[in-house]
């Protein structure tokens, strides 16, 4: 943490208040600059009307300015939701027009689908956030290079200005991404290579041109200057910012400034890829409630760790205390924030992050909610064993989440599954911010759930219904070497029979449909089927434990593309059973 001993540093973030709390005092007169420019007069105490946003209050005594939050008592959710929807892969989700993974367009016409045909409510999406801007391409969502921009690979192409114009150049281009579709594993580097030399060839002829993009590089301002100076570098010199030239290093060091100046177009062509995914994610929100997922950190050695280096602790990664899952524990190779830093930054990092997350959706997943309140550290060359909780500043943090989430209208999902500190679920069910409850783990009847909840049969890293009916989930991991839990499998099994009162020889199509059932008598406001399970899937998206060429996670298509999923029976059967739940 850069602090000696154990002293701990002075606290120097913003003043923040919450509505409906006492108003802070203000020692003598100040002014307070509005987000909008207007000036107010204070003195010895806030007005109570305060607009809700990001204002700063000055001392006139000279004593410097601060950031000043005013943040809702709670975040966003509105009255009588009481919903389903589909929890989506969208790399998963494949089309006739599919260049070899799924897309937003992809999105928009399931999004579409399912509200007009389906009536739901919703679509949860794994995290859309950038990888690295260089082959091999990350295939876990949740090691991102930053979580502020998201992933090219899930641009339609031909929906682009200047596509149709650029006439066989990229249909040529086209024709073999979506041969690549024809696989049932995806080759993102395949992808990678065949989208950016059309998205280079469209924007060499100008389809970069727009006043739309001005008002987005205004809105997006430093930040997105910094991941297109990073991706420009990564281009450059490679992974690894660490062992680039020192001048490289540091986004503030004048070497960077030469470099982006020196490399402008390119800095531009990141810039507009980042815009055109902005516009058809946008086009794809307008089709349905969109919730996105926010993981819980990001790669070391990606565009916000180069950008945000000194707030971040060094050596250290975050993980998970050993448990009866991993008796070793986790280490999940995310640099944290150090507490005070991030305090003394006013928040900065975490505002563009949710904010970036909440963009075009009508909700938002935390990945490990609890990261608000602690983080376990784990030093570098050492085990999760040799780990130690950090605490966070969680009132300030989840004041800025309620704010975010007040003004772009969206829910808030906490995953907050695992190890959970005491009064952490009462603080976020005080905060309106949904539990996430799983058939899997839940000893008790979906109709015990509390509402305030998001109830799901499984996730994307649990066995799928099939994959644990038929034994095929177990089987799985003892083929790539990791030890199966087959007391516990079979005991998940005996729960499953319980609920459903089927028999242990049902078909997985009548286990799925039961279960499902079971989950609508959930009181919960929202409630997810997996499209793994809509289509019969055996494997589960991620198998823990596992990577590289043990197993491709991240990386299977559904078994369907999307024009059959729209005609199957059995995606249609759970749109049915989750859009007439038991009130």
């Amino acid at each position: 943490m850069g602090v000696p001993g154990e002293v701990a540093p002075p606290a120097a973030g913003p003043l923040i208040h919450r509505r409906g709390q006492p108003l802070p005092v203000i020692h003598g007169a100040a002014e307070v600059t509005l987000e909008d420019g207007a000036v107010l007069r204070v003195d010895g105490g806030l007005p109570p009307d305060l607009p809700l946003g990001y204002h700063e209050l000055r001392l006139l005594d000279g004593g410097g300015a601060e950031r000043l939050v005013v943040a809702p008592p709670r975040c966003h959710l509105p009255e009588e939701l009481r919903t389903g929807g589909w929890a989506a892969q969208l790399y998963a989700l494949r089309s006739r027009d599919s260049w070899g993974i799924g897309d937003l367009g992809d999105l928009r016409r399931l999004a579409f689908w399912s509200a007009s045909e389906l009536g739901a409510g919703a679509v949860l999406l794994n995290p859309l956030h950038a990888p690295l801007p260089l082959v091999p391409q990350e295939p876990s969502p949740y090691f991102p290079s930053s979580r502020r921009y998201r992933n090219p690979l899930y641009l339609r192409v031909e929906e682009v200005p200047g596509a149709w114009q650029a006439g066989l150049d990229v249909e040529r281009l086209a024709l073999r991404g979506r041969a690549l579709a024809s696989e049932r594993q995806i080759d993102r580097d395949a992808v990678f290579r065949l989208k950016m030399t059309a998205l280079e060839a469209l924007w060499t002829r100008g389809a970069g041109e727009a006043s739309d993009l001005t008002r987005y590089r205004d809105r997006e301002g430093r930040g997105l200057e910094e991941f297109a100076t990073f991706c420009a570098l990564a281009e450059h010199h490679g992974s690894g910012w660490r062992r680039w030239p020192a001048e490289h290093r540091h986004p503030a060091s004048p070497g960077v400034a030469r470099f982006a100046a020196e490399h402008a177009r390119r800095l531009a062509f990141h810039t507009w890829l980042q815009w055109q995914l902005d516009e058809q994610l946008a086009r794809a929100g307008r089709a349905l409630r969109l919730i996105t997922d926010l993981a819980i950190g990001f790669d070391g050695e990606g565009a916000d760790a180069w950008a945000w280096q000194d707030v971040l602790a060094q050596d250290v990664t975050v993980g998970a205390p050993p448990d009866d899952f991993a008796i070793e524990g986790q280490d999940w190779g995310l640099p944290p924030f150090v507490p005070h830093r991030l305090q003394a930054a006013s928040y900065g990092p975490f505002i563009e992050t949710v904010r970036a997350g909440l963009r075009h959706a009508g909700g938002m997943r935390v990945d490990h909610v609890m990261g608000l309140f602690r983080l376990f550290w784990v030093p570098a060359g050492a085990t999760a064993k040799d780990g130690a909780y950090v605490r966070y500043p969680a009132d300030d943090l989840l004041a800025i989440l309620a704010l975010e989430s007040e003004r772009a209208g969206a829910i808030v999902i906490g995953e907050d599954l695992g190890t959970v500190a005491p009064g952490v679920r009462e603080r976020l069910l005080a905060e309106r911010i949904l539990s996430t409850r799983v058939l899997w783990f839940e000893p008790g009847p979906p109709a015990t759930y509390p509402p305030l909840s998001l109830a799901a049969v499984t996730t994307h890293d649990l066995p799928t219904v099939r994959g644990l009916w038929t034994g095929s989930d177990l089987r799985e991991q003892q083929a790539v070497g990791l030890p199966p839990n087959v007391s516990g499998t079979e005991a998940l099994r005996s729960h499953v029979r319980e609920l459903t009162g089927l028999p242990g020889d049902a078909p997985p199509e009548a286990v799925t449909l039961a279960l499902h059932r079971q989950l609508a008598t959930a009181p919960s406001v929202l409630i997810a089927a997996t499209l793994e399970d809509a289509l019969g899937v055996a494997e589960r998206p991620n198998l823990p434990g596992t990577s590289g060429d043990r197993r491709a996670n991240w990386s299977l298509f559904l078994p369907e593309a999307l024009e059959a999923i729209e005609a199957h029976p059995l995606p249609r059967a759970l749109a049915a059973i989750l859009g007439h739940r038991a009130s």
